[in-house]
């Protein structure tokens, strides 16, 4: 049973940084494709930053270029660096993983664990 904790959310100012963390246990990052999700209110859930087996990241339009997704294998912790934070970044953050083989895209399979959320919160 893959189990998937966040942590780090808060309220920080547009224009500024923050880092979200998941813990992850039951699962090893070698066989498991992992993302960060988010939802605000009112709007559907939206995947935001994934990461393959092999290492391979991709992003949604709305971040490449301000956040980073990364994953620190001995600890089981999966990161999202978020630069250059804007108001509409504001939404609960989820951490998702999906066993998958290492070919494939990370940001094409359908996640199966889930963690409980982190909100993010960004004032202009």
């Amino acid at each position: 049973q893959v189990q998937l904790v966040e942590s780090g959310g808060g309220s920080v100012q547009s224009g500024g940084s923050h880092q979200l963390s998941c813990a992850a246990s039951g699962a090893t990052y070698v066989s498991y494709c992992m993302a960060w999700f988010r939802q605000a209110p009112g709007k559907e859930r939206e995947g935001v930053a994934y990461v393959s087996t092999s290492g391979n990241t991709r992003y949604a339009d709305s971040v490449k270029g301000r956040f980073t997704i990364s994953q620190d294998n001995a600890r089981n912790t999966l990161y999202l660096q978020m630069n250059s934070l804007k108001p509409e970044d504001t939404a609960m953050y989820y951490c998702a993983a999906r066993r998958c083989s290492w070919w494939a895209r990370p940001d094409a399979v359908e996640y199966d664990y889930w963690g409980q959320g982190t909100q993010v919160t960004v004032s202009s």
